[in-house]
């Protein structure tokens, strides 16, 4: 019975986000998630999104964890609805992204018997397991708090990733004291041996062309890995490592690892050192990549080390404290080849000038974004034709959350990634303008979420660029399938008429002397802006991209020259 001494379990759950500083979370409200949402409303202190699918919210709440640095929340229904945020949960586990996923779980009496309950999914835990850092059941009243503690630590605790947790509904409805103790657990941080740091840093003493490769494990280092560029270090980045140093710094490649002379380039570097890099396989050929002949390593995750490529040495370790204690040791000790940093610079305006030829009639057009957007904006890609063409390595990036992409490889993300960046943007830096680049394939697959976008009034500009088929796919069956065309050309809707009945405003660009107007326009209104690119009007790209290359697909070229 209710008291007024006593709350419901969803009341103290909704307690504890707010002591995590949760200030907003994504997702859909249902029959098994309402104690909560209930309570969300009733104390009004976090911002709840309402999207209009469970994957998209889950793509919301990853995009705003990774734009704010801290913890996304998004809270679905059980079975099917669990069941439709799994996708998005592959992206955010791939990202490494901390996030929380609650999802409700029918009444504990009928949980696990197979009685065709509704909502029921069999063996459901075991399901977000697969697609969790880890996972975890509420079991009572008692225990639920303690739960969620332990979800929000290991979510937050390198290597971060998406933790699910399960609260059947009778569980969620529970009446209890409210708590007296609702602080989040401390969040653990790996410190480096000094031992470890040692050995590196006598290694790098005697290196005169030490190259820094940063990962998105080291996005909290900027300050650490100024220390290091200061002293003559140079920097290249992978794709999700972008904006952790100013990317008009001259002494930093940027995500250039694929081109040739980035390669070469690294060839005569004598050391390298990766620092919260996965080293992926789009980004190093399939580990085709020539890395520098020594190859020094430093990872929170202990198993990273020897997965991709070996290590002559590896520190297990935060990316900032181990770069810190690494320039603390180096301070004074580098004599570097004073022709180091100028080849450096050759090389990286050289791979900018290869990449913008590649654009073809899109260079003008990139141009104008990047005089346009400043530098205090959020870039979002979906995975398509442009984003893998030059979205991944230009504009340039001015700020460690600057970056957000779909880093899995699944396409039609970045919509809703786009909202939630610019929910993170109002809440921690207003006025921020977030920019989402979008192919019309993977557009339409969560078209539902442009309502979530107008209802919302997220300050984003959809860059859509619209070839009415699955571009990349095309340009694979160009290469080997005898230029077979199946199942790529798509119906496309007239996206004027269908943004006038959402309310959403647009701008359509045929010719892209006209883009510089439109996109001044875009950014000049309030709200969201619909900037689609007519890209059978102004042509191709003046390169085809097929697939991440590898070493296969580089002698290829190499024989074509």
């Amino acid at each position: 019975m209710r008291n007024e001494n006593t709350v419901t379990v969803g009341a103290v759950i909704t307690a504890f986000l707010e002591q995590c500083e949760v200030k907003a979370a994504f997702g859909v409200i249902s029959i098994h998630n309402m104690p909560i949402l209930d309570a969300f409303a009733v104390r009004g202190n976090i911002r709840f999104i309402m999207a209009r699918g469970e994957a998209g919210a889950t793509n919301m709440a990853d995009a705003y964890a990774r734009s704010v640095g801290g913890l996304g929340v998004c809270l679905t229904s059980t079975g099917t609805a669990a069941g439709n945020a799994a996708g998005a949960m592959v992206e955010a586990l791939t990202a490494g992204t901390p996030l929380l996923h609650i999802t409700g779980q029918i009444e504990t009496p009928y949980l696990d018997q197979e009685l065709a309950y509704i909502h029921e999914a069999r063996d459901q835990l075991t399901m977000l397991k697969a697609v969790s850092k880890a996972a975890f059941r509420v079991r009572s009243v008692e225990t639920a708090l303690s739960t969620l503690k332990l979800a929000v630590q290991t979510a937050l605790t390198a290597p971060t990733g998406p933790v699910s947790v399960e609260i059947p509904i009778d569980i969620q409805s529970a009446l209890i004291p409210m708590p007296g103790d609702l602080s989040p657990l401390p969040v653990p941080v790996a410190a480096p041996a000094p031992e470890a740091l040692d050995l590196v840093a006598e290694r790098l003493a005697s290196a005169t062309r030490p190259l820094l490769w940063l990962g998105g494990g080291a996005r909290h280092a900027g300050a650490q890995v100024k220390r290091l560029l200061d002293m003559g270090v140079g920097v290249i980045t992978s794709t999700q490592g972008r904006g952790v140093v100013n990317e008009d710094d001259e002494r930093c490649l940027g995500a250039f690892s694929q081109n040739k002379l980035v390669e070469g380039f690294m060839q005569t570097c004598d050391a390298l050192v990766v620092a919260g890099s996965r080293l992926r396989s789009n980004e190093t050929f399939k580990y085709a990549l020539k890395l520098p002949r020594t190859t020094l390593r430093i990872d929170a995750n202990p198993a990273s080390e020897g997965r991709s490529y070996p290590s002559d040495l590896f520190i297990c370790g935060d990316a900032a404290l181990a770069l810190e204690g690494l320039a603390d040791r180096l301070q004074g000790r580098l004599n570097i080849d004073p022709a180091f940093i100028g080849e450096l610079k050759a090389v990286r305006a050289e791979s900018r000038k290869q990449l913008v030829a590649d654009l073809g009639p899109y260079s003008a057009m990139v141009e104008q974004l990047q005089a346009q957007t400043g530098r205090n904006f959020t870039w979002v890609r979906d995975v398509t034709l442009s984003n893998s063409i030059w979205g991944n390595r230009l504009l340039n990036l001015y700020h460690p959350q600057a970056g957000v992409h779909a880093l899995g490889g699944g396409i039609g993300q970045g919509l809703a990634m786009g909202i939630g960046a610019a929910i993170a943007a109002a809440e921690t830096a207003p006025g921020r303008k977030v920019f989402a680049l979008a192919g019309d394939g993977g557009f339409i697959l969560n078209l539902g979420e442009l309502a979530t976008l107008v209802q919302e009034k997220a300050n984003v500009v959809i860059l859509l660029m619209n070839d009415q088929r699955y571009g990349v796919i095309r340009n694979i069956q160009d290469a080997i399938y005898g230029a077979r065309h199946a199942y790529v050309e798509l119906h496309t809707p007239d996206y004027a008429k269908l943004a006038d009945a959402l309310g959403l405003k647009h701008g359509l660009v045929r010719d892209l002397k006209d883009f510089g107007t439109v996109l001044e326009g875009a950014l000049g209104s309030d709200g969201p802006f619909l900037l689609e690119v007519d890209m059978l009007s102004v042509g191709p790209f003046a390169t085809r991209f097929a697939g991440p290359p590898n070493s296969e697909t580089r002698s290829q070229k190499a024989t074509a020259a």
